[in-house]
This record gives structure tokens, sequence and C-alpha cells, in this order.
């Protein structure tokens, strides 16, 4: 039997919000995979000026770091940080964090949002299959295709779940920090694959934006996965999974629960 009662107003300015996001969603995804299509379309081409540009921040970046035995410490201290393994325990912390809480769908997000960005990358690599900056005595030695980064991605896929997971429960001021550090670590990660010859500039930056691309995606498939289920849609600083998200926010005053006795 089909029921046809109406929707309540709230449900239903809680759909026509939710339609306007997925638009905006869909023209904003559009914004990241464009660039990136053009950048692998560049790279496989063999652009000159794209190819100069990589070639030359390889090389002085190269005969910098031979000189300077401290920056290739850091460098490979950022490295590392942004490796398959940190992110592997990173990944299993935040999971069992979360099935402690029972919070399943988050679980479930963090799993398959990481690990489908390790396996995009596999796939494009096998794709493009562009061969690694050669250099005449490299700090490290990467197997497989170069273009796009895989530590790149994963930074941007790693810490964006990290703050979807942390910003609920963050005040304010955490908030800015946990931001903050997030965007330092990325961006010397990707930093650190061009200064130890890992990676070309172009790599590192494809590989931001599909890693920005794929988290994009995947939060907003799971943010449908919660409107689908009959859950209400919530303020995005609530995280990619809404319909709990005042379990987790931080405790209120007891001005604030004052007021609120007095509404």
């Amino acid at each position: 039997m089909i029921n046809d009662a109406p929707l309540p107003a709230r449900s239903t300015r809680a759909a026509s919000r939710y339609g306007a996001r997925r638009i905006l969603l869909a023209a904003a995804l559009l914004l990241v995979v464009i660039p990136f299509a053009g950048l692998l379309l560049l790279v496989e081409d063999k652009w000159g000026p794209l190819a100069s540009a990589d070639f030359a921040a390889r090389d002085q970046l190269h005969q910098y770091a031979l000189t300077h035995s401290a920056f290739v410490a850091v460098m490979r201290t950022a490295s590392d940080a942004g490796s398959a393994l940190s992110w592997q325990i990173m990944t299993a912390l935040a999971v069992i964090w979360l099935l402690w809480r029972r919070r399943w769908r988050l679980a479930a997000f963090a799993v398959v949002t990481i690990a489908g960005s390790s396996l995009l990358n596999t796939l494009v690599k096998a794709a493009a299959h562009r061969t690694r900056p050669v250099v005449s005595q490299p700090f490290v030695h990467e197997p497989g295709a170069s273009f796009p980064s895989g530590h790149a991605q994963a930074a941007v896929v790693g810490f964006g779940v990290l703050l979807l997971l942390l910003l609920p429960v963050l005040g304010r001021l955490g908030r800015r920090v946990a931001v903050s550090v997030a965007v330092l670590m990325v961006l010397l990660i990707g930093f650190s694959r061009v200064a130890l010859a890992a990676h070309f500039v172009s790599d590192v930056v494809a590989g931001f934006v599909l890693g920005a691309a794929w988290l994009a995606a995947m939060t907003a498939l799971f943010r449908a996965w919660t409107v689908m289920s009959g859950d209400a849609p919530v303020r995005p600083a609530q995280g990619p999974e809404p319909d709990h998200g005042n379990e987790i926010e931080p405790s209120s005053t007891p001005l604030a629960r004052h007021q609120d006795a007095e509404r």
C-alpha cells in the first residue's frame, strides 16, 4: 500500500537543500576533474613547457639536496610520514576508534575512501605509465610509475578523511589548528617527493587534484547513503555521516544548557 501522506515541511526543505548540494558538488567535481584530465593529456603528449618546468625543478632541487644533508633528512621524514605503511597504521587506528564507538558507517567510509584511493592511483599509474625522474645520485629507489604521485594523493585523501572525522569533536580553535596542520603536512609531503627526485612537480599536482576529486566523490556518496536511509542532513562540520552528529560534538557549556532549558 502506497502512503500518500504529504511529507513534513522540514523533510521537504532538507530534500531541497540536498538537491542543491548535489548540483554544487557536481560542478565542483567537474572543476577538479577537468584540470586533472588536461594535465594527464599534457603529460601523455610530453608538452614542452610542462616538461621543461618538471626537469628544471628536479635538477635544481636535486643539486641543492646533494649539498645539504639536513634538508634530505627532513625530506625523508616527511616522505615517510606519507608512506603507504604510515597510512595503513593511521587507517587501522581510526577504524578501531570508530568501531569502539559503534560508528559502523564512518568506519566503512574511512576504509573504502582510503583503500579505494590507493586502487585508483594504481589504475591511473598503469594507464599513464610515466617513468620516474632520473638523477645521478638518487636518494630513493621507488618502484612503479610516476604519474600521479601516490604520496600526494594519499595525503589529500588521508588527511581529508581525518579532518572529516575529527572536526565534529573539536572546538573552533581546534578546527583551525587541525586544518592548518593538515594543509601544511599535505604540502610538505608533496614537496618532499619532488625534493627526493621521486616525482616530478606535475606528478604531485596531479596527485593533489585526483585525491581531492576522489575525497569529494566518496563524501558525497556516503552523505547520499545517509539521506536515502532516512537520516536528516546536517551542517558540513559534522562530517560525512550526519545522522548522529550530536553524539560526537563537544559537550555544551553550563550556560548553553541553561539557555536551552529556557527555550
